[in-house]
């Protein structure tokens, strides 16, 4: 298992696999671990049925017991059209495939649609734990808009039989304090009906890109777009891998802390989604990062964001596409590597 994960990591090998982190000891963190709930989520205010929920989430597919979620997300006919999501392998277009894909790859839950749950609630809702997305980035209007808009109600995640329900805020645009408010109360009611909750934390503003550098995937600002979403009382945050830092920095916007760069996220991908972490309330929320759009290499990427993740602190993948848009088998072979990543003793915490 090792070996297979060194070798798609490649020259990165080492840097990745044997780096300590130097920032925010692991100490201080809430890792993932067969007793997480207990440990964590008891003393809070969530209700047993919640509690019982996030166990269900935790207590499934190959990575059952160990703390650790590896979730099969598909909304993107949605966010980018099914066209472009679902040309390269056009069985997906029918949702009990995505659902099929997520249970043959071991998963601990699918996160998809209410179209696409509705259709298989009843096959398959007592077989795999559901996520369902509440708000989608609709991507038909003319001109194009981005913005996160209801396509339905708790309520009716919980009559098709979710574990939990998932939505977007996107922190930094104009459109975000209603989305805030949109998402909070769906949260509370999910709660309130014993579901448990995930959001992703995306940011997304014209000017967090520059002539120099795009700063959407910076350390500090999805740290900050973290803290958000746990404040909302997420009980786990998707998010991007960090690609940069320094984000408050170069836009001048906000308020930030010169430690941040010099101590406490400084230049190693590691110490960047530590600080992703971090902003996590120290794991109490967990952190899955998302596998990204596919690609040329997406055996080696997948490893290399859950060998990060993992050793930073964070509880997981969350990948999509790079499953989906080739064979299924193909597919499950990703989605297993992901989760050996998870299971091998010897990648550690950093």
């Amino acid at each position: 298992m090792i070996a297979e994960i060194e070798r798609l990591l490649g020259d990165a090998a080492e840097s990745l696999l044997t780096y300590r982190a130097k920032g925010i000891s692991s100490e201080h963190l809430h890792l993932p671990g067969p007793d997480f709930v207990d440990r964590v989520f008891m003393p809070s205010d969530r209700s047993p049925q919640v509690l019982r929920s996030l166990q269900q989430l935790l207590n499934h597919g190959r990575l059952a017991g160990t703390g650790y979620l590896s979730i099969l997300p598909v909304d993107q006919g949605i966010e980018h059209s099914a066209g472009a999501s679902f040309a390269p392998n056009p069985m997906y277009f029918d949702g009990e495939n995505i659902v099929k894909l997520a249970v043959e790859g071991g998963c601990n839950a699918v996160a998809t649609t209410f179209g696409a749950l509705g259709f298989a609630a009843r096959k398959y809702a007592h077989k795999i734990p559901f996520i369902v997305k509440l708000n989608h980035n609709e991507f038909l209007s003319y001109p194009n808009k981005y913005d996160q808009v209801m396509f339905g109600r708790v309520e009716q995640a919980w009559n098709l039989g979710a574990v939990a329900v998932g939505a977007t805020i996107y922190f930094g645009s104009p459109e975000s304090s209603r989305q805030i408010q949109e998402v909070s109360e769906a949260f509370q009611a999910a709660h309130e009906l014993g579901m448990a909750t995930i959001l992703w934390c995306y940011t997304r503003n014209s000017a967090f890109k520059t002539a120099e550098k795009d700063y959407h995937l910076a350390a500090d600002l999805t740290g900050q777009a973290n803290h958000l979403g746990v404040t909302l009382q997420a009980d786990i945050i998707k998010q991007k891998l960090p690609e940069n830092n320094g984000g408050y920095e170069a836009l001048k916007f906000g308020k930030t802390h010169k430690k941040v760069y010099s101590e406490l996220a400084t230049d190693h991908p590691i110490e960047w989604t530590r600080y992703q972490v971090a902003n996590c309330y120290m794991g109490r929320a967990g952190l899955i990062n998302s596998g990204g759009a596919s690609g040329d290499n997406d055996f080696a990427e997948a490893v290399r964001t859950a060998v990060i993740n993992k050793r930073a602190g964070g509880m997981g993948l969350i990948s999509g596409r790079k499953a989906f848009q080739r064979p299924m088998a193909e597919g499950v072979k990703l989605l297993n590597l992901i989760q050996d990543v998870y299971l091998a003793p010897e990648v550690t915490i950093a």
